[in-house]
């Protein structure tokens, strides 16, 4: 195929827009002859994966607009109606948040399912990600859409898509929908003009909503309680879609309305009082704060701006506030899920939880202690709901899927991560806890105590350069020096060059994932090992296209370094565990093994990181 000059791609592009305001963003550049903006924005397509579709918001191919939000909206449908049976009948369900542009997106999405004679199940005001994944399964839909850039900077969206069982694709239906995209890309349909009374189209919010807030509620514990407690606590949406969805939650649980931030408690896409909408991020949450200190509130809690996160705080007996990490409060929930599953008279054995393969190890030991189904997965919800939905089908009591980016899932009625009814059960928590005299804080202190003390640090590299992501990732596989393994594979392959010490500790297990192998008690074992059998193939699947490597070493720490599929970032997930519960040591293990992670493996200051 001939590779188009930029002009000739330019004139492409003109020629199939029709937004005013992007062909103007082309236009201009094409008259200011920028070739290397021109090449930016339309060389390389927006790349359709597992997590759809997410990028910023301006003209070209590799952007997201009404242009690419149609070709992928085609692409999909047609790959939904060859792949599902029945998916005309059944249908796709789409909603949006409170994005720019957003609602028109969603409605772009929707003119192209009912041109191919697909029903639509459309939530037409801006709402929470998990009314999407909750639709798709009760209203046994097809597909799902969710158009919505979650926590993302103001000038990103995204496009989330939704299988038949509720959950977000996974491979190999992206591989299918990318090449369906490809094969359906030029743009047929840009009219939107009474989209929403189109025959085809349903809004569904109401009797959605309605079943929602009932399935959830079964998780009320102690309506009488929760009605009468005393309990305040501050809540803030981030400036998101969150604040009715999570009022009405609350009053399904006959749990007291929420103190709001004022200044964040409306949707708002220019997120005016924080730079980046996610309340994991350093001081996002110190105007909450502020309003419960003023007020003499001890609770904190929110929702990032689609209401699929949640996270909280909780002012301790000093006065300082203590922000829960999102893996102490994954083992919060997963400790009271077990509580409530036992309330119900659910066996232990039947009871299954998971986590990402970077959260907590914390769940796994109290999965051993309790005599609950556990197992972790890849990164993503994507595989937690699935590997939930499979144990839900072999007999399993769902009870929690977790990751440590603050994204909860309690029930089963929604495949995702559902920030709305996490904030419930987490008030309902502290609500009891409140009446006897103790906080969440007290709690956590009791599992410490129960099954040892965990502590994580978790961080990122900006490396926007691909080349040198490369060359940090072959040096940790690759490297120099005496202290490495030196592990033999099939013919012709470089041996794989571990460090064998972290940070001072010995390496005791390595798994790469990208590459392919999986070994443990490295340090037990000759550097110089033939790793070329089946025995040492992970259980997770390799994919040569992402760098992941997770070492454990012998004091107790485990470390996962990634590169990010959606941000110029190299993830990495540190954690050590004292079985002792002794926290200094824990402490200051931790804090040498992160230095390593910089100093030895990423080199952070030679690569100017």
């Amino acid at each position: 195929m001939t590779l188009l000059s930029t002009l000739q791609l330019a004139q492409r592009w003109l020629a199939e827009d029709r937004d005013p305001q992007t062909r103007r963003q082309i236009e201009a550049l094409v008259a200011a002859n920028d070739t290397p903006q021109l090449e930016l924005l339309l060389r390389t397509p927006v790349e359709f994966g597992t997590a759809g579709l997410r990028a910023r918001m301006e003209a070209g191919y590799a952007r997201l607009n009404q242009l690419t939000v149609i070709s992928a909206s085609q692409g999909l449908a047609a790959f939904v109606e060859r792949a599902v049976a029945d998916a005309c009948a059944r249908g796709v369900v789409i909603g949006h948040d409170h994005r720019h542009h957003s609602a028109v997106f969603a409605r772009l999405a929707a003119r192209a399912f009912v041109d191919r004679g697909i029903r639509v199940h459309l939530f037409p005001q801006i709402g929470p990600t998990p009314q999407v994944p909750f639709a798709v399964r009760r209203l046994r839909a097809a597909c799902g859409v969710m158009v919505t850039a979650s926590h993302n900077p103001k000038d990103d969206n995204g496009y989330k898509v939704y299988w038949e069982n509720g959950a977000q694709i996974k491979p190999p239906l992206d591989e299918g929908i990318a090449a369906s995209i490809e094969a359906h890309r030029v743009p047929l349909s840009w009219d939107v003009d009474g989209i929403d009374a189109h025959a085809l189209v349903t809004d569904v919010t109401a009797a959605m909503l309605d079943a929602y807030y009932a399935a959830a509620a079964q998780l009320a514990q102690d309506p009488a309680l929760n009605r009468g407690t005393a309990l305040r606590y501050v809540y803030t949406p981030m400036h998101g879609v969150g604040a009715p969805f999570a009022a009405r939650m609350l009053q399904a649980f006959s749990l007291p309305p929420y103190v709001p931030v004022p200044a964040q408690i409306e949707p708002d896409p220019e997120f005016p009082t924080v730079p980046f909408p996610n309340p994991e991020e350093p001081g996002a949450l110190d105007m909450a704060k502020a309003v419960a200190d003023a007020q003499g509130i001890g609770l904190v809690v929110a929702n990032d701006p689609d209401a699929d996160r949640f996270a909280a705080a909780e002012k301790q007996r000093d006065g300082s506030w203590l922000m829960f990490t999102g893996d102490q409060l994954g083992t919060v929930f997963a400790a009271y899920v077990l509580e409530m599953a036992r309330a119900r008279g659910i066996p232990d054995a039947r009871l299954a939880m998971v986590n990402s393969t970077v959260s907590s190890r914390m769940l796994a030991a109290m999965a051993t202690q309790e005599g609950f189904y556990y197992a972790d997965t890849l990164t993503g919800f994507k595989w937690m709901a699935n590997e939930l939905a499979a144990l839900h089908a072999q007999g399993y009591e769902v009870g929690l899927g977790y990751e440590e980016a603050i994204g909860y899932m309690i029930h089963d009625h929604v495949l995702d991560k559902d920030g709305v009814t996490a904030l419930a059960v987490f008030v309902q928590l502290a609500a009891r806890l409140h009446a006897e005299g103790r906080r969440v804080g007290d709690y956590l202190e009791s599992l410490y105590a129960a099954y040892g003390y965990y502590v994580s640090a978790n961080s990122y590299f900006v490396c926007p350069d691909p080349a040198k992501m490369d060359r940090i990732f072959a040096r940790i596989r690759y490297g120099p020096g005496a202290e490495r393994t030196a592990f033999a594979r099939a013919q012709g392959e470089p041996p794989l060059r571990y460090p064998r010490t972290i940070g001072g500790f010995p390496v005791s297990y390595i798994r790469d994932l990208t590459v392919g192998l999986e070994i443990g008690d490295v340090d037990r074992l000759p550097a110089a090992l033939d790793v070329a059998g089946a025995q040492y193939q992970p259980k997770f699947p390799v994919s040569a296209s992402s760098h992941m490597i997770t070492f454990e070493t012998r004091n107790g720490g485990r470390l996962t370094m990634r590169t990010s599929g959606t941000e110029p970032k190299l993830k990495y997930y540190l954690e050590v565990r004292n079985a002792d519960n002794d926290r200094a040591a824990a402490a200051r293990d931790l804090d040498i093994m992160a230095r390593a992670v910089a100093d030895e493996l990423v080199q952070a200051a030679e690569n100017e990181l």
